[in-house]
């Protein structure tokens, strides 16, 4: 149902008793779960500075400032 909302939606394959995944549907499934491990990993440690989890509760207009600060601290982080 959320594929009709979204259009460019990829969803893994899911297997059933009478349906096993095949080989291909097994590599689709690993590149699709390795490209989404990399976003969770970085939504996580976005988070691990509370600016996402909790209230924001300073001003509005420093909050892209304060987000792409984060970013960038993390980006100096993989570096």
């Amino acid at each position: 149902m959320r594929a009709k909302l979204v259009s460019n939606l990829a969803l893994p394959k899911k297997k059933t008793k009478k349906n096993p995944l095949t080989k291909e549907d097994k590599r689709n499934n690993r590149e699709l779960s390795s490209l989404r491990v990399l976003n969770e990993n970085v939504i996580g440690m976005i988070k691990r500075f509370k600016i996402v989890s909790d209230r924001y509760r300073n001003r509005r207009k420093r909050f892209g400032l304060r987000f792409n600060l984060i970013a960038a601290i993390y980006n100096m982080e993989i570096r």
